[in-house]
């Protein structure tokens, strides 16, 4: 079990796990979990930390087949800039390695958005913490554990 797993099992959220065997050769995670687990792209969501101007993380959630805008998050966190952050912050931040970055159960709970689309969708996956575990959850579900906020936040 994941932090991911453990803190949505004790929410006592409904979810779904999906699990594939990852090739460790792929790099585009997102784009394998979809394929692998045969769903639209659309509904799986990657989880990107960003590094603020004001020296803060923060975390967007995107559909995988889109590019976040560090223009769109930074205003929607009311901040002057935003950058992709250091791996190795991600990793000591959240408690996750890239690729299998969780929006939940992070060792330190960073401020989250999620991208307006999921409104699209009943369910969206996210990752339940590594590579080759997907989380089905509800997106407004997703944005309550989260204590998340949704805004338009893509190219």
């Amino acid at each position: 079990m994941t932090p991911a797993i453990n803190f949505i099992e004790k929410e006592k959220i409904p979810y779904t796990l999906h699990e594939y065997t990852h090739d460790s050769s792929n790099t585009s995670y997102g784009l394998e979990a979809a394929s692998k687990m045969n769903v639209d792209e659309k509904r799986v969501y990657k989880t990107i930390v960003i590094s603020l101007s004001n020296s803060k993380l923060a975390v967007g959630i995107i559909p995988v087949t889109s590019m976040l805008s560090m223009k769109l998050i930074a205003k929607s966190l009311k901040v002057k800039k935003a950058t992709m952050a250091d791996a190795l912050d991600v990793e000591r931040s959240t408690g996750y390695i890239l690729g299998g970055v969780s929006p939940l159960g992070q060792k330190r709970r960073l401020q989250t958005i999620l991208d307006s689309s999921a409104q699209e969708f009943s369910t969206i996956f996210v990752s339940a913490g590594q590579r080759g575990l997907e989380l089905e959850i509800n997106p407004h579900d997703l944005i309550k554990l989260s204590n998340g906020i949704l805004h338009s936040i893509t190219q």
